[in-house]
């Protein structure tokens, strides 16, 4: 039985270490294990494949690979796996949504924290040496207390719902839009509400967080009628995909202060032109993709996919198997 392993990213914790395909061959031997580092030229290794352990993979591709069974993704987000060929074929997509989590979830309650506080003003202000206290009380929003300010949650999946835990352990207060309102509140969430009542949450809501799979229903969600519904003094985080927000009417609504601030972890093209109007843009802050950054990263991977190894092997079903018709 023949694993691929195809990954490759000029940054190099996202490349996968020796001692993950070193620790693959000696816990399953029964496996002959291939590494490759291109995603160009993988038609000979990939046509007597069973499992594919990649993020990226071409349709031209996929034909070739008459033998494969199961793709795993290293990462939470699948989209760019969904061709209509995968899509209808018997091929099983698992992701990793759970080893990034965690630390996705910890990064956006440290930019709930940041904007609150008002920390990237700060920062400003010492870097120029300047006794900022006046006008960091002053201009603009109010640096402000968390505990009793309203999260509005898109997604629960494995990042939204930590964040849910997280923010209402701090006393904040968590409502959450998801798709099926039928499965309840997660933990620490006070309401759910449909998609067709995202308006409402907008409303409502001191932090909006987006944490929501890039579908059809999430491109282009967070557009100028959206922003519109968002209170003065409250504040967009993303964490999702950058194509779920348009940039331009952010870029307008905080020129013109219509909310209080934004930081963004994603954005429609990464990395981030220089001349993007993004980097002038006063309350808006931005980290480079870094939300899913962690030592921990490839731990959290070999036991995620050595534990579905092994049910696979034992013909168990998989966890964090891919609807691939709904895209998540």
């Amino acid at each position: 039985m023949k694993l691929l392993i195809v990954v490759y990213h000029e940054l190099d914790l996202w490349n996968v270490p020796a001692w993950f395909i070193e620790r693959l061959s000696q816990e399953f031997p029964q496996l002959q294990i291939t590494q490759r580092t291109s995603y160009d030229g993988i038609e000979q290794d990939i046509c007597d494949t069973e499992i594919m352990f990649t993020i990226s993979l071409r349709p031209e591709q996929f034909a070739a690979a008459r033998g494969l069974r199961w793709i795993h993704a290293p990462s939470a987000a699948v989209h760019h796996l969904l061709f209509p060929e995968l899509v209808n074929s018997d091929v099983v997509v698992t992701n990793s949504r759970e080893v990034h989590g965690p630390v996705v979830a910890e990064h956006v309650l440290a930019l709930v924290f940041a904007l609150a506080k008002k920390i990237p003003q700060a920062a400003v202000f010492q870097q120029k040496h300047i006794w900022g206290q006046e006008e960091i009380w002053n201009h603009g929003a109010h640096p402000r207390e968390i505990a009793g300010a309203t999260v509005g949650l898109i997604g629960v999946g494995s990042i939204g719902s930590r964040v849910a835990q997280m923010a209402s352990a701090l006393g904040m207060r968590v409502i959450a839009v998801r798709e099926h309102v039928e499965k309840g509140r997660p933990e620490g969430v006070e309401a759910v509400f449909p998609p067709s009542a995202l308006d409402e949450v907008l409303k409502q809501s001191d932090y909006v967080v987006l944490a929501a799979p890039l579908i059809a229903a999430t491109n282009g969600l967070i557009n100028a009628d959206r922003l519109a519904m968002m209170k003065p003094e409250a504040c967009l985080i993303n964490v999702g995909r950058g194509a779920q927000v348009d940039e331009a009417a952010l870029v307008e609504v905080l020129r013109t202060r219509r909310i209080a601030g934004v930081a963004l972890d994603v954005f429609e093209r990464e990395p981030l032109p220089a001349d993007s109007p993004l980097w002038g843009v006063e309350n808006l802050l931005i980290t480079p993709h870094t939300a899913g950054l962690t030592e921990k990263l490839w731990h959290r991977h070999y036991d995620l996919f050595s534990d579905n190894l092994r049910r696979y092997l034992a013909r168990q079903p998989l966890r964090f198997v891919v609807d691939k018709q709904k895209g998540y």
